[in-house]
């Protein structure tokens, strides 16, 4: 089991400017896995494509993934292209990962996609993805999609498709459609008894996820947690000490990432809650990241 650790930037993050170069560039330096961006219309966050494609011209080895890209709302056979396309070009080190898109009226305005429908247009897109990825005629004739031979090239070598999340309707998405799971705010229980339910629906559908395609993405602090994210793990999890998602110094985190490698969890996501504002800032705080986390990778 390959255990690589890899960085993110969530929603909230600033780096729009040069020291997303910078950071891109210390990562690739230190030997970091992959580089996760988050989508957020409505905040600082890049633009996925736009920040992933930026990465892959500045690095050689670095993968990169979002966390995550929203699906309902974009057109698959467009987005397929565009995904094949860079991950044909970056010598395929690109790790797509979708979701519905965050429980919000601007951000649903901004995709166009009414709540009660983003369940069923991810499936449905996520399908003729799928089959663009093939390099066949794409022939599909659903509620929201209709293409008759519609074929999409470059064809790449290889497209896993990651998916996260935690509740019951999503670990039976990720085990009918996705090759990897990447959930956030769980504890190594959580992942145990998500990984038994996707296993068993993978099953049910003569379908398999590799063994080292589990990963979960951790956030974390030096020092207390913001009281605003503590208020929300309280409500969304009252029955946790928010110590146990959210590790708050590079020994805690070293020891979680530990608990979960027990259980079988190989590929790590490590997101600062509260990020570097500087350009040394994030050198330091890089530097200290690799000589804490780089050791436990295998």
């Amino acid at each position: 089991m390959k255990v690589r650790i890899g960085y993110g930037l969530g929603t909230r993050t600033t780096l729009h400017d040069e020291r997303f170069g910078l950071v891109v560039d210390e990562l690739e330096r230190h030997g970091f896995d992959s580089l996760w961006v988050s989508e957020k219309i409505g905040g600082d966050a890049p633009d996925p494509m736009v920040a992933m494609s930026y990465a892959a011209g500045r690095t050689t080895n670095l993968k990169f993934g979002m966390s995550v890209m929203v699906l309902p709302g974009r057109n698959p056979i467009v987005l397929a292209k565009a995904l094949a396309t860079l991950g044909t070009m970056s010598g395929g080190r690109l790790l797509p990962a979708f979701g519905l898109g965050q429980v919000h009226p601007m951000e649903q305005q901004a995709f166009g996609v009414d709540r009660k429908e983003r369940a069923a247009w991810f499936d449905e897109a996520m399908s003729v993805m799928r089959q663009c990825w093939t390099g066949e005629p794409v022939v599909h004739d659903g509620e929201r999609f209709h293409y008759d031979g519609v074929r999409v090239r470059p064809v790449p070598k290889r497209m896993d498709v990651w998916l996260g999340g935690i509740a019951p309707s999503e670990l039976k998405r990720v085990g009918r459609l996705a090759d990897g799971w990447l959930p956030s705010f769980v504890t190594p229980a959580d992942a145990a008894a998500g990984r038994e339910v996707i296993e068993q629906v993978c099953t049910e559908h003569n379908r398999e996820i590799e063994d080292d395609h589990y990963g979960v993405l951790i956030p974390y602090s030096l020092g207390d947690a913001p009281t605003p994210l503590l208020e929300q793990l309280a409500k969304r999890r009252p029955d946790l000490d928010p110590s146990e998602l959210v590790p708050t110094s590079w020994e805690a985190l070293r020891s979680l990432i530990g608990r979960f490698v027990d259980i079988g969890t190989s590929k790590f996501v490590v997101l600062p809650i509260d990020e570097p504002t500087t350009v040394d800032a994030w050198q330091t705080h890089l530097t200290e990241a690799a000589d804490a986390l780089l050791p436990l990778e295998t």
